[in-house]
Order: C-alpha cells, then structure tokens, then sequence
C-alpha cells in the first residue's frame, strides 16, 4: 500500500492549550486507520485539520505527495476528503435527496440525483429510498444519508467520527462490509471511535494520541481492548469486579404508561410497565428514536402522567412536577448535556446549584448560599475528576466526557433513592467511561435503584443486572443480564419496530 494522506509536525494550540503537537503519521491506501485517544487528546482537531474546519499553526500535509493546504471543507472535499461527522446534519423535514442536495456545489437534477443515490446506495450494501422524509429515519438509516453523500463525492479519504455510537449489531455489521467494501477499492479512511473491540477487529492501523501528542502507533489486532485502554490514557485501568445481585424493595412502578409525545418526529409511549427495586441496574436497550426521551422526560416529571401511571415506593408521583420529585429520591441524569443538564454559560458552581439546591440545602430563604454551593461544586469535581480550572468554569469550556462526568457526579453525590441516566458515556473515552460506569456500580451498591439508558450493548452488559428494550414505544418484559445475545437484543432494537415492539411487550 503506498502512502495517500501524510501528516508531518501538525501543531495547533489554542489559548491555555496545546490540541496537537508536532503529530506526523500517514494513511495508505486501502487502509483504514483509527485515531485512538481520551476526550481532548486531540483526535477532533486533527481531523477538523484535515477537512479544511482548522488551520494548522504549523506543519504540512500532502495528498499523493502534493502539499494539502484547504482553506475550508469545500477545498477539502474538492482534493477528495470526506467526512461523516458524530452528530448528524440532516433536517428531518426535507427528503434525502433533498438533504444531499444542500451539501452539493452544483446539484444535477432531482430525477438524475436520485437515481445516482440509488445506483451508490445499492453498490454499497446501503438501500435507500431518495424521496423518504428523514424525519421518519431510523438513527441507522439517517447514518446511510450522510454516508452516501460522501460516496456521491468520489472520496479519497473518508474520515468517520464514531460512527457505531448509535447503531444495532446488525446496522453495524452492515457498516462494516461497507467501510471493508471501500478499502478494497483503495479509498483510505480514518476511523475514530471509543468501541475498542470494534478498532480491533476493523483497522488495519491505529495511532494513539494523548495530551495532544502521538504516543504511540500498532496494529489493533495483536493487542487487547484492555491494553489499546491503557495505551490511550497511559496509566493501569481497573478491571470492573463482577458483581451478585439481589432484588430488593420495589423503588420506582410504571403501570401502563401511555403518553402521545409532542416531538413531531417523537415516538408516543405505548402501554409501558417496568418495576425497578433498590440495588439494581435496569438497562433499557434501543435504537434512538424509539421512545427513549419520551421515558425519560415521564419518568422525571417534565412530560405529566396520570396520577397512578408512575408509583414512587408507595407513592402515585405521575403528576408531580420534576422538584417535587427530586425531593422524594427520584434523580434524572439527561442525554443532552449542554442545555438540558447544564447550562452552558452558566457556571459548574451554578450549574450544581440548578439540581442540588433543596437536596443539598444549597440556599436560605430563597438566598443562594454561595460557599456552600462552591464546595458542593468542588466535591462533585474532585470525587469524579473532572478536568477543569475551576467551578467558576463555565460549563460549556469543559470537553464532552468531563462534562459528563460532571453532570453525572452532581446527581450520584445527591444520593438519590433512583437515578435514571440517559446515554451515561456516549461519545466519552475509556477512562471516563470507566470512571462513570464504576460509580453508577458503587452506587447500586449502596441500595439506589438505577436504571440506564444507553444504545451501547457492551455498555449495558457490563453494568446491568436486567435488561429491557425499548422499540416503538414499548418495552419489552425485562431479561437477565446474560439471558440474551447481543443479536437477540439487536433483532428486537432494530428489527421491523411495530412486530419487535408487540413480541416482546
């Protein structure tokens, strides 16, 4: 394989700090390549470097041996970069086609283009119908669009930003006979993802970054996921201790729980009952879309139930507002970070005051008590680590896996009686994942009743007891950690959703 992409001494600081240093690597052709490191490692703006969203402060790249300078991503995609971004842009009101053609210079016609995506849709194993409204996408087939809007491009270099974080083991068996497709005809792709098992059994090469610096560079396959963990952060990982559970009291009852959701593009909730007793994690397994958010917002109390739809211990909670019911022990962790758990340009200080302020007696007569409210802050960042100058950080400064850590953190140090978490460690690195999962553990441990949320089956396996899935609304009858394979669990996330959803209700 000759060299396609070589990066020498790309440096890029910005103030207080260093995002890359001097990182030199190359990709070959036909070769896919990943970009391992913790959350702020540097691995996002490498690759935003490379697609034209960054200008270096030094070094050099070059494409077949000529000097790569792109001043945007249009100069980018025009020298044969594309790139398939973490959070999809894509407006669900519009169809596909008419989604690829906002991200085109100079669209041919409608009936040329769909038949294009179609004809490179079909080649590469990813069938799509050019007039569906993305709205009704599932989260795996509005991955397909922004894939093919690449292909349509004729890329060279295909970079791709965790794209497995949202998929079923089926879509992403799906995603890698295509990605094994593209090599095969010398396309060189940069794969970035936190699923190290997956890097291991997909890249040909890995280059690990850490503090902005490449440290290392070897071959996924002749290493375990424990040691490519270890490498990435530089320090010995905790191996988590398996642990025995027994039920204890009923915590948290939902009795046939049935909401119409007020997304457009939501799924109503259809008859759900779940019963979560104290010391136990209950995960929820599911494609995005199915009615997670809609749960999770009845469960916490922003979306109204009927009053005995949702029963806390002994108590008919379904038309308590959300304080109210953080005051009882019943804690919600969000998956929307910036805007829903935190507010961006508000403080950590600040921010922990928003939950905490009765459980924690953070305020007098209607006062902020602002010492109090700082320590509390400091706690919640000490006891989880979370890398930030201080609590008079806004929380928007901080990276996306210590900003989970820290809003995490701020409900665990509530000690509720329930925590609900929604995608705990999506899009974080190892470390902080390692860090979240343990805690969550530590706390059922202690008696809490938690219930997870998450689209990551690994994730699931290793910190649930039972697990559920949610599809169409409904949620199947919960099954014991171990009870069911990965497939069986995929099959029923991402199978056809209505005869998936009444199966297994």
């Amino acid at each position: 394989m000759s060299e396609l992409l070589d990066i020498r001494g790309l440096t890029k600081a910005y103030p207080g700090v260093q995002a890359n240093s001097a990182i030199s690597f190359s990709l070959k052709r036909g070769e896919i390549h990943a970009l391992l490191g913790e959350n702020g490692a540097g691995k996002s703006t490498l690759v935003k470097t490379i697609y034209g969203l960054v200008k270096p402060d030094l070094g050099q790249m070059f494409i077949d041996g000529t000097q790569f300078e792109p001043a945007n991503p249009q100069a980018a995609r025009a020298a044969g970069v594309a790139m398939v971004f973490q959070h999809f842009s894509l407006f669900d009101a519009l169809t596909v086609a008419e989604n690829i053609t906002l991200g085109m210079a100079n669209p041919p016609p409608r009936r040329d283009l769909a038949q294009r995506i179609r004809d490179v849709a079909n080649a590469y194993g990813l069938p799509l119908d050019p007039e569906r409204r993305v709205g009704t996408l599932s989260v795996g087939e509005r991955q397909r669009v922004e894939i093919v809007r690449c292909l349509l491009q004729s890329p060279r270099i295909l970079i791709m930003d965790e794209p497995t974080s949202v998929l079923t083991p089926q879509e992403v068996a799906t995603l890698f006979q295509t990605l094994r497709q593209l090599r095969a005809e010398g396309v060189g792709i940069l794969y970035i993802s936190h699923k190290l098992e997956e890097i291991r059994t997909l890249c040909d090469t890995a280059t690990i970054l850490r503090n902005g610096r490449k440290v290392a560079e070897c071959t996924p396959a002749e290493q375990t996921a424990h040691q490519l963990a270890e490498m990435m952060i530089g320090i010995e990982l905790e191996r988590p201790l398996p642990r025995l559970f027994t039920p204890g009291e009923t915590l948290l009852t939902l009795r046939d729980l049935s909401i119409a959701t007020e997304d457009p593009f939501g799924t109503d909730l259809r008859e759900v009952n779940l019963q979560l007793h104290a010391g136990e994690v209950l995960g929820i397994a599911g494609v995005a879309g199915n009615g997670q958010d809609e749960l999770m917002l009845a469960i916490s109390g922003e979306t109204k139930a009927t009053r005995s739809q949702i029963v806390f211990e002994t108590t008919q909670i379904g038309h308590l507002a959300p304080a109210e019911r953080r005051l009882r022990g019943l804690l919600t962790a969000p998956e929307e970070r910036l805007g829903h758990a935190a507010a961006g340009e508000m403080s950590l200080a600040d921010n922990a005051f928003l939950t905490g302020r009765k459980r924690q007696r953070l305020d007098w007569k209607g006062f902020i008590k602002p010492i109090s409210t700082a320590n509390f802050a400091r706690a919640i960042v000490k006891r989880f680590d979370v890398r930030t100058p201080g609590v008079e950080a806004s929380a928007r400064s901080l990276s996306g896996g210590n900003l989970q850590k820290f809003v995490i953190g701020r409900e665990i140090l509530q000690r509720p009686k329930v925590l609900v978490v929604n995608q705990p460690t999506w899009g974080v690195d190892a470390h902080a994942a390692a860090t979240i999962r343990t805690a969550l553990r530590d706390l059922a441990a202690s008696g809490t009743g938690i219930i997870v949320i998450s689209q990551d089956l690994d994730e699931l396996r290793e910190i649930s007891d039972t697990i559920s899935v949610i599809a169409a609304g409904r949620l199947s009858t919960p099954a014991r950690n171990g009870s069911l394979t990965n497939e069986e669990i995929g099959l029923m996330m991402g199978g056809p959703k209505e005869e998936a959803a009444h199966a297994h209700a």
